[in-house]
């Protein structure tokens, strides 16, 4: 198999070399910190959450909205939007609250000391032991959950920074690199439809955080959503993990969730979330 580029070899000491291409290029950076000073809004609630709605975002205002769902109305939440594409993740307020400079980060005001939580999985967890739901207390049972949540952190970057660069935002196809994290992505989805072959959700008879954190990202490979690759990975062979995208894709504060923070398609947008009643004018 020919290099691409032909003939590159990789340098003794290597070199960024900016705005080399791909979707992202204007963005990424081998360096950490603040690019720029940007103060972060800041609303009436004590929860306040600066996403956008891609897999890692949809994770968080899913499990904001099923809390509410649930009653508990401490959950209420304010949204804001931190658009990616345009570098809002590096803002000196945003990086105070994330050092990595990732979505989503969230701020809680409603301990006598605000606390700042990064890192969807990190986020999930909090909420379920802050409120105390969607994570069993059986200790059995909460490992289980916590196995899968772990699994999709691990996991979903060969699906996203893997397969889905490789397949969707490169600047050329690359045939050794889709081929390699296209045998890992459908590994994985064997993985879930095997599981669910003999379990409702992915920790049994109990929707928790796990399905939360896994939906986001396979359900959506699973319905075409991310990448639009369901044909090239033939997604409808995993007839258990359809079963379990379909059942979670029609739970309400799912179909409420995914909208927060989103800035296109054609099924719903919302850039910022205050209250319920936005959600219901976005969908109206």
């Amino acid at each position: 198999m020919e290099n691409q580029p032909a003939h590159y070899s990789p340098p003794k000491i290597w070199e960024w070399k900016q705005g080399n291409g791909g979707q992202f290029a204007n963005i990424n950076r081998p360096i950490s910190g603040a690019t720029h000073e940007k103060k972060l809004p800041r609303g009436q609630h004590p929860i306040q959450l600066y996403s956008m709605a891609t897999p890692n975002g949809v994770k968080v205002t899913v499990m904001l909205e099923e809390l509410l769902a649930l009653g508990h109305n401490g959950a209420e939440y304010d949204a804001w939007i931190a658009n990616i594409r345009e570098g809002d993740q590096f803002g000196s307020d945003f990086v105070s609250i994330n050092p990595n400079s990732k979505i989503p980060a969230l701020m809680d005001y409603s301990g006598d000391v605000p606390q700042r939580v990064f890192e969807s999985g990190s986020i999930l967890l909090y909420l379920a032991e802050k409120f105390g739901a969607l994570l069993p207390r059986n200790p059995a049972k909460r490992t289980e959950v916590l196995n899968w949540l772990f699994w999709q952190m691990g996991s979903a970057p060969y699906l996203g920074g893997g397969f889905g660069h490789f397949y969707s935002y490169a600047p050329m196809k690359i045939e050794y690199c889709i081929d390699r994290f296209s045998m890992e992505v459908k590994r994985q989805l064997d993985v879930l439809d095997k599981h669910l072959e003999h379990n409702q959700y992915m920790a049994g008879d109990e929707y928790s955080i796990a399905d939360i954190a896994i939906w986001p990202w396979y359900g959506a490979l699973m319905l075409n959503v991310v990448y639009e690759a369901a044909e090239f990975l033939q997604v409808h062979e995993y007839t258990h993990l359809m079963r379990w995208t379909n059942e979670i894709a029609a739970r309400d504060a799912v179909k409420r969730g995914k909208i927060v923070n989103r800035v296109w398609g054609d099924d719903g947008q919302l850039p910022n979330r205050h209250s319920a009643s936005d959600i219901d004018a976005a969908m109206a």
